[in-house]
């Protein structure tokens, strides 16, 4: 006779290691190295979660688990009551994974002791279905998508850069999106600054901005800083936000955001053009170069026009832009590999990409050890290396 379901789970519980919710608090409290994993289904978890448990819906354990949590891992599980996660814990164990454990009770037993809870981020209908390519990839999923919808990037210039990683950021869903531009849009900006229309020539470009970002994706708060960047304000503008993106084309102005992101210790993504020819890279202060390990001092004015001056292609910026847009997306979600430490350029006429490797200057004088940052003015700096 087959057996009944009681039978069957009295079976299970015999053959996994149960354990309590205590012993899942003094872990927590002791930050072992734990993955919790939350079997219950979307609404269950919608109310909650015990703090920094990773959802994987019973239903698609199998799919996803090797995709987030190694054989050799210290794993709880638990779902409302502690019997779907005794049976994803012997599945589990079928699979290979060594160090499995099942929460008796589960979540229920968990809140019923009055134990710290999290309110996770649940995407709604509507953005489950605008993100949905998002969320098929195991490096974004839901987790990622809410992580994204909660970041914070600071764009310096809503030109050529600014405007292709602003659309894309926008699209990603990044959240909060700052934009730092003086400027009004202007005729000759169309070529190539992709945020601005014909009928918006005249408007501050943060306005413009504004209003392209919001027409793509209500999701998207949009911060404007109709102001220029100086050393009395840029430690205000950069607070609240994890990284910034560097659109900006002019030294004095590249020089201070660096300086102020290796004081706030928050990572700057730095693109430039010129003509034909684009570089990008990410400083990420403590982990490789800064902006003056590359640039100790800046280039005469004969060798560093302006587009104005120079001109520049009109797709160049796109490119650039989104390799920006891309490295910021990977620092956000925690995946891939950044540009620390390397150099991407790109020949437009020869479409060839070369990397060439960055080391930082032990004697740079902002983010060398000891170094102490302090912001200066910039124009005397740059006027006087000339």
């Amino acid at each position: 006779m087959a057996p009944t379901f009681r039978e069957l789970l009295s079976g299970v519980k015999k053959e996994i290691r149960e354990i309590s919710v205590e012993d899942v608090k003094r872990q927590l409290d002791a930050r072992a190295p734990v993955r919790l994993i939350d079997v219950r289904e979307g609404d269950e978890y919608a109310g909650g979660r015990l703090p920094g448990a990773l959802h994987i819906p019973r239903g698609y354990l199998e799919l996803r688990i090797e995709e987030k949590v190694g054989r050799d891992d210290d794993v709880v599980l638990y779902c409302a009551g502690g019997t779907r996660s005794a049976l994803a814990a012997r599945t589990l164990q079928e699979l290979g994974y060594t160090r499995v454990a099942s929460m008796a009770g589960g979540y229920n037993r968990w809140s019923d002791a009055h134990y710290p809870v999290e309110k996770p981020v649940v995407l709604t209908p509507s953005q489950k279905e605008r993100y949905r390519r998002h969320l098929i990839l195991p490096e974004v999923g839901e987790e990622g998508q809410a992580r994204l919808l909660k970041s914070k990037v600071l764009l310096l210039g809503a030109g050529g850069l600014g405007s292709p990683a602003a659309l894309y950021l926008a699209a990603a869903g990044v959240g909060t999106l700052g934009i730092v531009d003086a400027d009004v849009v202007d005729l000759s900006n169309l070529q190539r600054q992709v945020l601005h229309t014909q009928e918006r020539a005249g408007q501050p470009k943060v306005q413009s901005a504004r209003a392209a970002i919001e027409a793509l994706n209500p999701d998207v708060k949009v911060v404007p800083f109709q102001e220029r960047l100086t050393s009395d304000n840029v430690l205000r503008i950069l607070g609240d936000f994890d990284l910034v993106l560097d659109g900006g084309d002019n030294f004095p102005t590249r020089y201070l955001l660096n300086d102020a992101c290796v004081m706030l210790g928050k990572p700057n993504l730095h693109g430039s053009i010129f003509r034909f020819e684009g570089q990008v890279t990410t400083f990420v202060p403590g982990q490789g170069p800064c902006y003056r390990c590359l640039y100790p001092a800046p280039p005469p004015p004969e060798l560093a026009p302006s587009c104005a001056e120079a001109g520049v292609l009109g797709v160049l910026p796109g490119i650039i832009g989104l390799l920006q847009a891309n490295e910021a997306l990977k620092l956000l979600l925690g995946v891939g590999q950044p540009l620390v430490g390397r150099l991407l350029t790109f020949d437009a006429l020869g479409t060839q990409f070369q990397e060439l490797k960055l080391r930082r200057d032990p004697k740079c004088p902002v983010c060398a050890p000891g170094a102490k940052v302090e912001l200066i003015d910039y124009e005397r700096f740059c006027s006087s290396a000339r």
